[in-house]
């Protein structure tokens, strides 16, 4: 008889889950962070892979989170045609100072989203400026997902559910930012579209397909919560969400004389609200 081999790791000591543990280094999956973000395999033309700063693949029914310096522009991707990234934006050092969508919509006079809006707080101030849109479906009047109607429509709505809603996921979000479900205002979201009909009912009108990317600009520094979550007004009845890749990278703040710090009054009034404040800070 032949010397029998020796068994293989098992999970059962602490000595076998630390070498199983260890074994799984280097493994990826098709939705997970990269990091370094500078190992990034693709940064966009003319950003340098050390210009990255966050680089991540977001599954759908998942969250994710970042502290972002004012200048630098955040790429979203829709991979698949199915992904809604639902988003909200809180000073980095301010909390109370958050998206406010109701001024989002109204200063500018616009209830649509896309290339050249801006993401207005409460204080007037520019959280985040819309730089490049090929989608055109976004939504500023709905919001994300809830328990309850997660819930009523798919049987539960927990974050470890098979069909999380977007407020369980941005709670979870906020709490590793220091932030309570108090401080979670409506949030806006990209890649799947609601309009407003003649008689006023809202039409859903999903998504502009694969491929699809929206770049918003820090104008502060922010906390970026994103939550990958299918659209509320979705009328499929499965729950339905694919991949959202994001990716962040270093640039600067739209400065005057550049096009969008003049496209509008209101516009350039904010602009100007928020550079007030970050001088008197001694940031800018």
């Amino acid at each position: 008889m032949g010397t029998p081999s020796a068994p293989s790791p098992t999970t059962a000591s602490t000595y076998g889950a630390r070498e199983h543990a260890r074994a799984q280094e280097g493994t990826t999956a098709d939705a997970m962070p990269v990091v370094p973000a500078s190992d990034w395999p693709e940064p966009p033309p003319g950003v340098g892979a050390d210009d990255v700063v966050w680089a991540e693949t977001v599954a759908a029914g998942n969250y994710a989170h970042k502290v972002l310096a004012r200048g630098t522009e955040l790429r979203l991707t829709d991979l698949t045609g199915d992904a809604c990234a639902h988003l909200l934006l809180h000073c980095a050092d301010r909390p109370w100072e958050r998206l406010n969508t109701a001024d989002t919509v109204k200063v500018l006079w616009n209830a649509y989203l896309g290339e050249g809006h801006l993401l207005l707080s409460d204080q007037g101030r520019v959280l985040a400026s819309v730089v490049e849109d090929t989608s055109g479906r976004h939504d500023a009047l709905t919001g994300t997902s809830t328990l309850a109607r997660n819930t009523a429509r798919y049987g539960d709505g927990a974050p470890q559910s098979a069909s999380p809603a977007g407020r369980e996921l941005f709670k979870l979000a906020a709490l590793k930012n220091g932030l309570a479900p108090r401080d979670l205002p409506p949030s806006v979201s990209f890649f799947q579209g609601v309009r407003i009909a003649e008689d006023g009912t809202t039409e859903f009108t999903g998504s502009a397909g694969p491929g699809a990317t929206v770049t918003l600009r820090a104008e502060q520094d922010v906390t970026v919560l994103l939550a990958n979550v299918p659209h509320p007004l979705d009328p499929r009845p499965e729950y339905t969400c694919g991949h959202l890749q994001v990716l962040a990278y270093r640039s600067r703040p739209t400065a005057p004389g550049d096009a969008l710090w003049d496209a509008t009054p209101e516009g350039r009034r904010a602009f100007l609200n928020t550079v007030d404040h970050l001088t008197a800070r001694g940031l800018a």
